[in-house]
C-alpha cells in the first residue's frame, strides 16, 4: 500500500491496541474528565494520611476486590501505588495544561534507555509522603521498606546512559523544565543475570509479568511505523518530484505515559514509552484454521520482537536488523507524535525549531534526523533546503563514547531494505555535506573520507556518528576530558568545520534518588546539621565541610557508614551466599562489565595479595572486602569469561583457612538500580580505574563520591573533575594518563616486556594461566593471559605496578580512622557540582534555551478532551 502517516485509530475502523484500557487516565487521556476539584495551587503539600488511608483501602476493595485482612503484600502495594498515584494525577494534569495553554518551548529527550529503577518510594518523596504512608501501612500491620521490595523495577536500561536519563528527567521535573522522555517500552528489558558455576547465565528480565501501577496507555495515540517497501517518484506540473514510500510492512506503535514527579514542586513530566504490535489482530485466522499456527501469527511476532528486549545481539544480520528496527521505531513514532502535538496547538511547523528541541543521548535516535526529513518533505510539503535549515536547528546530540569501535556502523545494504526512502535522504545529505567538505578543505580528499556519513570503502557502512554531528546544531560531551578529546581527536574534523556546535555538558547524578533514598541515615544527619534544602540545590552540602573538624559530627558520620555496612553484609550474604566482616574495608567495583573498564586490573591486584597473604600468613594486613557487580553483554565472550575469573578467585579465597577472613571477593549477581543504591550506601572505596582516555564521563564515580566513599581511579572521564572538587589529598590516583596511553602504544607498547621485569605480575599471570584458579579446567583463563601478553589494548599490565601501589596507599590511609572520615565528609562536601540539576540547567541555557513553567494547581473550565 501507499504509505501514509496515520493514527492507529484510522489504520483498521474498530481495531482496539493491547492496553490496560481500565487504568485511569493521565494527562490527554481518552477520557472526558472535568478538573472541578478544589486544589491548592500554591506549593505541594503532602497527603492527608487519613485520605491516604482511605484510598488505599478504596483500591484494595474495588480494583483489586480484596478485604484488607486478606490482602498480600503484592497487592498492598498496588493499592498503595495507585493511591499515591492519585495526587501525582492531579499535577500532571495541572503539568500539561500549564504547558499546553502556554504554548511553551519543550524538548524531547530521545533515548533507548530510562534505567528508573523502583518508582514507588521515588514518588512518595516527591510528594514528601514518607511519614503519612509509613503511618498507613504501619496501621495495617506492614512497613513501607517491605512493601516496596513488591515493586518489579522497570527493565528499560543497562547502566549508565539509562541511569543518566532517569537523572535527567527527575532534575527537569524537579526544577520545573518542560522535558519529556521517549524511550521503548521493553518487555524483557535487557536480561536477568544468574551467577551459575561462576559464570554469567541470562534469562529475560520480564518485568511486565505483573501489573505495572504507574504506566498509563494511550491507544489513540497510536501510530504506524512502516518498514521494508519501495520508493516511487512522480513529477508535477511544475517539474518538483514527489517521492511516495509504498509496499511497506507496518507496524503499530502504542504509548506508554508514565509520570515523573518532581521533588516539592507541582510538576510532573512524561516518561512515553513505545511498544511495537501488529496494527490488526496479527494472526491470519485463515492459515490458522488450516493448522499451520506458527504461520499464521508470524506478521504477530514479527511486530512484537521489536520491543522484546533491550539490545538484541547483533552479530548475526538479523540481530542488526531488528537493532535498526527498534531505533527507527523509536525515531518515527516519536516525530509523529511531538509533529501532531505541535500542529495542535500551532496553524503549521515553520515554528517547530521555536517550540521543540530533540535531544539524541548518543546515537541510537540517529534515524530521527533523516526520519524528520521524510516527514517535512513527503508528508508537509517542504522543500529540501527549508527542511534541513529547521531539522538541523531542532535536533542536537550527546556523544558518549571515545571507542571509534563503538560509533553505530549500519551496513548500507540493510538500511536499504529496511528503510528505502531514508537511504536516499541520507544520500543526499552525504553529497550535499562532501561537497561543502571539499570546499571548506580543498583538496584534502582523506579527510573528505573520513567525514563522510556513507562510508565510501567497499564495505560500505552509514555512520551514524557522523550524521548526528552534521544533523544537529548542537554536540556535547559528557565530562571536560571526554570533550576535549572529542575535539582533538574522534570528531576533530567536525570541530575544525564546526567549532561552534561543540561543547560540554558534564554528567551529573540525582541527589534525590542517589543520597536521599540511597541513604537515608546519611540523609538524615545532613540534614538534621544544614537543613533540607540540598535536596534541590546540592552545593548546599559545602555547609557540612567545617564540621569535618568536630569530632562529634566523625563520630555520627563513621556510625552511620557502619549501620550501612552491615546491611550491605545482609544484601551479600542474600544475594552471593558469603558471609563477610562488616569491619573489613569495603571496595567497590559496580558497572557494566567491559574490558577498557577493567575488572580484569581488580581482580589481578587481589590475586597479588592472597599470593602475599600466602607468602606471610601473619603479616600484618588491613581486612578488606571486594564487591564487584556489572553485566557482561550477552555476545561479550572476554568480559564473561573475566566474571567467571572474579567468581572463581572468590571461591578460593573466600574458603583458604591460610587468609583466615582478611580477604573476601564477592560478586554480586544481577545488577541493577536497588542492588547499586545499597552498595553505594555502603562501599568505602570506589574503584573507578579504567584505561585513561576510554571513559567518556563515568557517573558510578559521583555516586560514591556523594556517599563519602574515597576514589581509587585513573584521570580518566569524570575523575578528572571529581579530583578538582575534593582535592588532591582526598583522592588517590593512579596510572597513565589519556595522552601517555597514547604515547606508549604510538612508541610499540610490548605488554610481554612489563609481564618479563616485574616477578609479582609474572606470578600473577602464571596463576591465572594455570590451575590456581581453574578449578580443574587447566588452560579456563589462558585466552584472558593471551590477551594481556601479545595485545593489552587496555594498558592492564603498564598500569598494574602503581595500581599495586595505590591499593597500599589507601590502605595506610583507612588505618587513620579520624583522618579517613574526614576525608569522606569533605568528599561528600565538595561533589555538590556533580548534581545531574547543574547539568539539565547548563542543557537548557545553552543548547534546548528552554525556562522554567510554574505549575498552579487549580480547577479548569474546560473537560480534558483535547490532547496537546
Amino acid at each position: 500500500m501507499g504509505h501514509t502517516t496515520r493514527m492507529a485509530s484510522q489504520a483498521l475502523p474498530g481495531e482496539q491496541t493491547r492496553c490496560n484500557l481500565g487504568a485511569p487516565p493521565g494527562p490527554g487521556g481518552p477520557d472526558a474528565m472535568e478538573d472541578t476539584m478544589e486544589l491548592d495551587p500554591t506549593s505541594p503539600t503532602p497527603p492527608d494520611p487519613a485520605q491516604l488511608a482511605a484510598s488505599l483501602r478504596h483500591h484494595l476493595r474495588y480494583h483489586l476486590a480484596r478485604s484488607v485482612r486478606r490482602s498480600t503484600k503484592y497487592e498492598v502495594f498496588l493499592a498503595l501505588a495507585r493511591a499515591v498515584r492519585e495526587p501525582l494525577t492531579d499535577r500532571w494534569l495541572a503539568t500539561e495544561r500549564a504547558y499546553r495553554e502556554g504554548n511553551v518551548r519543550r524538548t524531547c529527550y530521545l533515548s533507548m534507555e530510562f534505567l528508573l529503577g523502583r518508582l514507588l518510594r521515588n514518588a512518595v518523596y516527591a510528594l514528601e509522603a514518607e511519614e503519612p504512608c509509613s503511618q498507613v501501612l504501619r496501621d495495617l500491620g506492614h512497613r513501607l521498606e517491605d512493601i516496596e521490595e513488591q515493586e518489579d523495577a522497570a527493565g528499560l536500561g543497562s547502566g549508565g546512559l539509562g541511569r543518566l536519563a532517569a537523572c535527567f528527567l527527575d532534575s527537569a521535573a524537579t526544577h520545573e523544565l518542560p522535558v519529556w522522555g521517549y524511550g521503548l517500552r521493553y518487555q524483557y528489558g535487557l536480561f536477568r543475570q544468574f551467577i551459575v558455576d561462576g559464570y554469567q547465565v541470562e534469562e529475560p528480565d520480564h518485568w511486565l509479568a505483573r501489573e505495572n501501577p504507574w504506566e498509563v496507555c494511550r491507544p489513540d495515540d497510536a501510530v504506524i511505523v512502516s518498514f521494508y517497501g519501495g520508493v516511487t517518484v512522480s513529477q508535477d506540473g511544475k517539474g518538483g518530484l514527489h517521492y511516495r514510500w509504498v509496499g511497506t510492512e507496518d507496524v503499530l506503535a502504542t504509548p506508554y505515559d508514565i509520570p515523573i514527579p518532581g521533588y516539592g514542586t507541582n510538576t510532573v513530566n512524561t516518561l512515553r514509552l513505545w511498544s511495537a504490535s501488529s496494527p490488526n489482530s496479527g494472526l491470519d485466522l485463515h492459515t490458522f484454521q488450516q493448522g499451520d499456527f506458527q504461520a499464521a501469527s508470524q506478521r504477530k511476532f514479527r511486530a512484537e520482537t521489536i520491543t522484546a528486549v533491550l539490545y538484541p545481539g547483533e552479530r548475526s544480520e538479523a540481530g542488526k536488523e531488528l537493532r535498526l528496527r527498534q531505533q527507527f521505531l523509536l525515531a518515527s513514532a516519536t516525530l509523529q507524535d511531538i509533529i501532531r502535538r505541535h500542529l495542535h496547538i500551532n496553524p503549521d511547523l515553520r515554528n517547530l525549531d521555536e517550540k521543540v528541541s530533540l535531544q539524541l543521548n548518543d546515537t541510537h535516535p540517529t534515524l530521527a534526523i533523516p526520519e524528520l526529513m521524510r516527514l517535512l518533505m513527503d508528508q508537509h510539503g517542504f522543500g529540501w533546503d527549508d527542511a534541513w535549515q529547521l531539522t538541523s536547528r531542532v535536533f542536537a546530540y550527546t556523544n558518549h563514547t571515545l571507542m571509534p569501535e563503538a560509533l553505530e556502523r549500519w551496513p548500507f545494504h540493510i538500511l536499504a531494505r529496511l528503510l528505502p526512502r531514508h537511504v536516499q535522504i541520507i544520500q543526499e545529505i552525504d553529497r550535499r555535506f562532501l561537497e561543502h567538505v571539499r570546499r571548506v578543505f580543498p583538496g584534502e580528499e582523506a579527510r573528505a573520507h573520513r567525514m563522510a556519513i556513507i562510508d565510501p570503502g567497499l564495505d560500505r557502512q552509514v555512520r551514524m556518528a557522523n550524521l548526528a554531528v552534521v544533523g544537529s546544531g548542537s554536540v556535547n560531551g559528557v565530562a571536560a576530558l571526554h570533550t576535549e578529546l572529542l575535539k582533538s581527536g574522534l570528531l576533530s574534523d567536525f570541530h575544525a568545520m564546526f567549532p561552534q556546535r561543540f561543547n560540554n555538558k558534564t554528567n551529573g547524578i540525582t541527589p534525590r534518588r542517589w543520597l536521599n533514598q540511597a541513604n537515608p541515615p546519611l540523609a538524615e544527619l545532613i540534614s538534621s546539621r544544614i537543613g533540607r534544602a540540598w535536596v534541590r540545590d546540592l552545593d548546599e552540602l559545602r555547609r557540612i565541610e567545617p564540621l569535618a573538624d568536630d569530632p562529634e559530627f566523625r563520630r555520627a558520620w563513621r556510625e552511620v557508614k557502619q549501620k550501612n555496612k552491615v546491611e550491605l553484609a545482609k544484601v551479600i550474604d542474600r544475594h552471593a551466599r558469603v558471609e563477610v566482616d562488616p569491619n573489613s574495608m569495603f571496595d567497590a567495583q559496580i558497572k557494566r562489565i567491559h574490558e577498557y573498564k577493567r575488572q580484569l586490573l581488580l581482580a589481578l591486584e587481589v590475586i597479588h595479595e592472597y599470593q602475599a597473604l600466602l607468602r606471610d600468613p601473619d603479616r600484618d594486613v588491613l581486612p578488606r572486602t571486594i564487591i564487584v557487580a556489572g553485566k557482561a553483554a550477552v555476545d561479550y565472550a572476554m568480559a564473561k569469561l573475566v566474571i567467571k575469573l572474579i567468581s572463581s578467585v572468590g571461591a578460593v579465597v573466600n574458603t583458604d583457612p591460610r587468609v583466615r577472613g582478611r580477604l573476601k571477593v564477592v560478586f554480586l549477581p544481577n545488577y541493577r538500580v536497588t542492588l547499586a543504591q545499597h552498595i553505594v550506601a555502603g562501599a568505602e572505596v570506589s574503584e573507578q580505574i579504567s584505561t585513561a582516555g576510554y571513559e567518556a564521563s563515568g557517573t558510578g564515580n559521583m555516586k560514591f563520591a556523594l556517599n563519602g566513599a574515597l576514589t581509587l581511579g585513573t584521570l580518566d572521564g569524570a575523575n578528572v573533575e571529581i579530583a578538582e572538587a575534593v582535592g588532591d589529598e582526598n583522592i588517590v590516583i593512579f596510572g597513565l594518563q589519556a595522552h601517555e596511553v597514547r604515547e606508549w602504544k604510538a612508541r610499540g607498547y610490548k605488554p610481554r616486556e612489563v609481564y618479563e621485569r616485574d616477578p609479582g605480575l609474572r606470578e600473577v599471570l602464571d596463576a591465572v594461566a594455570g590451575e590456581a584458579f581453574s578449578l580443574g579446567r587447566p588452560g579456563l583463563f589462558r585466552p584472558i593471559v593471551d590477551s594481556l601478553l601479545h595485545h593489552d589494548e587496555y594498558m592492564v599490565l603498564a598500569d598494574f605496578a602503581a595500581y599495586v601501589q595505590a591499593h597500599q596507599k589507601v590502605a595506610r590511609l583507612y588505618r587513620d580512622a579520624e583522618a579517613w572520615t574526614r576525608t569522606s565528609i569533605l568528599n561528600t562536601a565538595r561533589v555538590g557540582r556533580f548534581s545531574s540539576d547543574r547539568t539539565i540547567h547548563e542543557y537548557a541555557r545553552d543548547i534546548w534555551r528552554i525556562d522554567p513553567v510554574s505549575v498552579a494547581l487549580q480547577p479548569s473550565p474546560e473537560a480534558v478532551t483535547a490532547r496537546p
